[in-house]
């Protein structure tokens, strides 16, 4: 071999070489895409979804589109509107979001347990009432749907004590030790 032609040859190793490298280097970035999108998709995943929607389509849908999302029996409760009492508590929920916005957390006490939960309602705090007190209720995307009075029980566990002397007749004659 001449010294030329063995030039000729390491310079085409070099070339064969760098031609490696780059598709190498295009396999690698082709891979960290693909792992980029799997992420993407499995943070999309673990997103909340309520019936295939996130909470920020949720919130800007009008209270129509939303409707339609909604079970039976709370489709047809809101095609026939708001009640009154409803309606007010929703204006003060409004008031109470544009207020936290502003950095002020309030809490809105209310008796409508029958009240529906609205996306434009995450987050808020709500007291209701239990017949006894008002139950704080911090709102989360998983109670869409719901109504507010699942999340305020209105009956306790009984917890008996033991018996105590004149609970009973029998007790009269427990000895005291």
């Amino acid at each position: 071999m001449t010294p030329n032609e063995e030039h000729n040859d390491g310079e085409q190793k070099e070339t064969k070489k760098e031609e490696a490298v780059k598709e190498s280097s295009k396999e690698s970035e082709e891979v960290e895409d693909t792992k980029e999108l799997d992420l993407e998709k499995e943070r999309d995943r673990l997103k909340f979804h309520y019936r295939g929607q996130t909470l920020d389509q949720l919130k800007r849908m009008n209270m129509d589109e939303f409707i339609q999302l909604l079970p039976a029996r709370a489709r047809r409760s809101l095609k026939r509107g708001l009640p009154p009492r409803q309606r007010k508590l929703l204006e003060r929920l409004r008031r109470a979001y544009r207020a936290k916005k502003r950095g002020k957390d309030l809490l809105t006490r209310t008796h409508v347990r029958d009240m529906l939960i609205f996306p434009e309602m995450v987050g808020l705090k709500i007291g209701v009432y239990n017949g006894k007190q008002f139950e704080v209720v911090d709102v989360k995307p998983e109670m869409i749907g719901h109504y507010l009075g699942e999340f305020s029980l209105t009956r306790r566990r009984v917890q008996h004590g033991s018996p105590g002397i004149g609970a009973t007749r029998s007790s009269k004659y427990v000895p005291l030790k």
